[in-house]
């Protein structure tokens, strides 16, 4: 995935890396959203890859759950401080593996 400029309307993601300390602390921040969503406790939970909106604040993580290489893709979201500056999780994509491409959604 390549990284879109940002056209009037048009929503531009940023390439797919490898996730910042940033990213993994988003993702340990929502993992008991998601781990309530899917009703189930993981023992594993490897934040892997990442991308987010050019000049934004919603993320898209594949996160691994288990030895297998499953795995789970969250759409995260830090609200503007106007709305509280929340984070949550907007939508979890389950029974993803690890060479599955990230897509946002």
């Amino acid at each position: 995935m390549t990284e879109v400029a940002g056209v009037c309307g048009v929503v531009a993601w940023t390439k797919v890396k490898p996730v910042t300390l940033e990213v993994i602390k988003i993702c340990i921040e929502v993992r008991p959203q998601i781990e309530k969503m899917k009703e189930d406790n993981w023992k594993i939970y490897i934040p892997v890859v990442y991308s987010q909106i050019v000049k934004g604040m919603n993320y898209v993580v594949k996160v691994l759950v288990d030895e297998h290489g499953d795995g789970v893709c969250v759409h995260a979201m830090i609200k503007l401080p106007c709305n509280g500056g929340e984070l949550s999780v907007t939508g979890i994509q389950f029974h993803k593996k690890f060479d599955d491409p990230l897509i946002h959604f």
